[in-house]
């Protein structure tokens, strides 16, 4: 199975999310949360689509790339800067680099913080990468989804409904 970006992002914020996921189970149609997400990247830029291009990288799509300056633009709606974007767009990168792009950047907007926050792929980073994926490979391979546990962004999951029903969320996994 191909680790896509969004699955390396998943894994980050949960990795119950990230096996569900990849065995097939979606949530995000339901989730106003991510349609939230996807009008703001659609509403917040307008000018994009025309300055710079949609890059198809097989397991990734990039929405907006600047391949003259070699920068990914990645826009989140979070109300917070979170690792699993970072990791998201360095995996990015990182694709970029096996296809050959030599020295690729990103920038990772958030337009509800009026933060944009630079990104690049180091030694250490490309390291953890190979590590993460590793580990990813042998999550999804198990055939049992892994046990619940309490996180603080259970509630705005799109997956909350789901993992919690039937259990007692005060109750702590």
């Amino acid at each position: 199975m191909s680790i896509t970006p969004t699955l390396l992002n998943y894994y980050h914020l949960c990795p119950r999310k990230c096996w569900l996921h990849a065995h097939g189970i979606h949530m995000e149609q339901e989730s106003d949360t991510v349609y939230e997400g996807k009008l703001i990247s659609e509403t917040t830029y307008t000018g994009r689509s025309r300055k710079y291009t949609e890059l198809d990288l097989g397991i990734a799509k990039i929405d907006f790339y600047d391949p003259e300056n070699k920068v990914v633009h990645e826009v989140k709606k979070s109300n917070k800067m979170e690792a699993a974007h970072e990791w998201q767009v360095k995996y990015y990168l990182w694709l970029l680099e096996q296809q050959g792009v030599e020295g690729p950047t990103a920038i990772l907007e958030y337009p509800k913080l009026k933060k944009t926050e630079e990104v690049y792929l180091t030694e250490p980073d490309r390291a953890y990468l190979e590590e993460t994926l590793a580990n990813i490979e042998q999550l999804l391979d198990q055939e049992e989804c892994p046990p619940l546990q309490k996180k603080t962004i259970c509630k705005k999951c799109s997956f909350h409904d789901f993992c919690w029903s039937g259990e007692d969320e005060g109750q702590g996994a």
